[in-house]
C-alpha cells in the first residue's frame, strides 16, 4: 500500500489526514525502521507493509467506535505503538496512555513521542494488572494482538470506566469468544459490537470486538449482548 492508496483507504472509513499528520506518520515509519535495527519491535519493515498492516490496521478501530470526540484511551501492550501512537497522530484530541511490559519498547515509545512532539500522551513500563491496582480507568481501552481473550478481557475490563468500553483488535476469534462466555456472564460484561473485515489487497481478516459493562446505557436502553 503506497501513500495514495493509504489516503484513499482511510477515506473509505471516514478518516482524512492533513499534510502534517501524513508527515508525522512518515517520520514515525523512519524512526521505527532505524530503531528496529537495535530492538526487535516488528518483523514488518517494508514501507508498503507497515502502512497497511500497522498504520491502516490501527486506524480501523474507527469502524467500531467514534474516535472523533475527546476521550481518555489506554493502549494495553502497545509494543511499537500500534495502535496508540498512530491514533494519537490521527486523532490528536485523544488523551492516550500507552503501557507495555518491556522497558526497551517503552523507551522507544517515549522517544517517538518526543521526536514527533506529541502532546497528552504518556508511555509507562507497566503490566495491565499493575495499572489496575492504581484504580485508574479510561473511556476506551484497546489491545491489538496482545493475548487470548480469556486472559485479556478481565485485565482490560477492569481498566474501563462505567460508561466506557474495551475494544479487542483480533484476527480470527470465534474459538476465543466461545471460551470467554462464562467469564462475561460471571462479571456482567457483554459483547455489544462486532466488526469483521478484510484488510485492503487481501492482507488478512480482522475482527474488532467491543465489550461494555452490562449496566452501561446507550440512548436510555440497556445494552444487549451479541452472543
Amino acid at each position: 500500500m503506497n501513500e495514495q492508496e493509504f489516503i484513499q483507504s482511510l477515506k473509505n472509513i471516514n478518516i482524512e489526514l492533513t499534510k502534517q499528520q501524513l508527515q508525522q506518520l512518515n517520520d514515525y515509519y523512519k524512526i521505527l525502521v532505524e530503531a528496529n535495527k537495535k530492538i526487535n519491535l516488528t518483523r514488518i519493515i517494508k514501507k508498503e507493509e507497515v502502512y497497511i498492516k500497522h498504520f491502516y490496521d490501527s486506524l480501523t478501530i474507527q469502524n467500531i467506535t467514534n474516535l472523533q470526540k475527546p476521550m481518555t484511551l489506554c493502549d494495553v501492550g502497545s509494543g511499537a505503538g500500534f495502535p496508540g501512537i498512530v491514533l494519537k497522530i490521527c486523532f490528536p484530541q485523544l488523551k492516550i496512555t500507552l503501557i507495555d511490559s518491556l522497558n526497551k519498547r517503552v523507551q522507544f515509545l517515549k522517544y517517538v513521542i518526543n521526536k514527533l512532539a506529541l502532546k497528552n500522551i504518556e508511555a509507562y513500563h507497566l503490566r495491565a494488572e499493575e495499572l489496575v491496582k492504581t484504580n485508574t480507568t479510561f473511556d476506551l481501552v484497546v489491545a491489538r494482538a496482545v493475548a487470548a481473550l480469556p486472559k485479556l478481557l478481565p485485565l482490560c475490563m477492569d481498566l474501563v470506566n462505567e460508561k466506557g468500553s474495551f475494544v479487542a483488535m483480533k484476527a480470527k476469534v470465534e474459538e476465543e469468544l466461545h471460551e470467554t462466555k462464562k467469564i462475561m456472564l460471571k462479571n456482567n460484561w457483554i459483547l455489544c459490537n462486532k466488526c469483521e473485515f478484510t484488510l485492503p489487497n487481501d492482507n488478512g481478516i480482522r475482527t474488532l470486538l467491543e465489550f461494555k459493562h452490562k449496566t452501561t446505557k446507550t440512548s436510555g436502553a440497556k445494552l444487549k449482548s451479541m452472543l
